[in-house]
């Protein structure tokens, strides 16, 4: 089993289950989801290029997955993480607009957001004696060859190369794209996800997503309310 430290809104938020339809599985219940109808893409296409983040799940990763040190137990990582999460003030994101990263589509804030840069660094820092060490295959799945200095490093510290300085929040949509259908996605994205991007996204609760098995797809075993009263309730 491995564990894995996102951001995710709620179940029922309007992002979370236009989200859940576009990548055709809700990461909350584990239920398929029928895939939106969109003009010009056949729903096969949507499904094969979306399998990726449709098994990961809906979410922004703050610590990747990862196994549990010999010594650490579910209990204490959820004890932890409870602790972890009342203890920082919730607050909003930048307005969230679809982009293009590299070779694939997901949604990221329309400027840097330097509370969200401080608060998955300290999840990064606070979690890593949760984790086991990373394998020689684990770490050579990691690396695709083409890292930069400051990536090796992390994956090497960290167990992922896009921490720390390297980390930018986005919540991922589609895995790669071929050049030809790029603009076909990013229009039929656009299209999906507008009217669901004009509020402000809050950042209210840390979830703790679980893959049960190699390859099973990832669900959200629980979300973690953010704040001074969460802190106090678990006291």
């Amino acid at each position: 089993m491995r564990y894995a430290i996102h951001f995710t809104p709620p179940a029922h938020d309007p992002l979370t289950l236009a989200a859940a339809q576009w990548l055709g599985r809700n990461a909350f219940s584990g239920e398929a989801m029928e895939p939106p109808a969109i003009r010009g893409i056949g729903l096969h296409d949507i499904a094969f290029n979306t399998a990726l983040p449709r098994r990961e799940g809906f979410h922004a990763t703050l610590k990747a997955p990862f196994r549990l040190a010999p010594d650490i137990t579910e209990s204490m990582l959820l004890r932890h993480l409870m602790r972890f999460a009342g203890a920082h003030d919730p607050f909003e994101l930048p307005r969230l607009e679809v982009v293009r990263l590299g070779n694939f589509f997901g949604l990221a804030p329309v400027i840097p957001c330097e509370t969200m840069r401080f608060l998955a660094a300290s999840v990064v820092q606070e979690f890593d004696v949760f984790r086991a060490p990373l394998t020689e295959a684990e770490l050579e799945r990691n690396d695709p060859g083409d890292l930069s200095a400051p990536q090796f490093a992390n994956l090497h510290r960290w167990g992922h190369p896009y921490v720390m300085d390297e980390f930018r929040f986005h919540m991922t949509l589609t895995g790669p794209l071929s050049a030809f259908d790029m603009p076909h996605f990013e229009l039929a994205l656009r299209d999906h996800f507008e009217p669901y991007l004009k509020r402000l996204v809050e950042v209210a609760n840390l979830a703790l997503f679980v893959e049960e098995e190699p390859g099973a797809p990832f669900l959200v075993h629980s979300l973690h309310p953010m704040g001074r009263v969460a802190a106090r309730k678990i006291a």
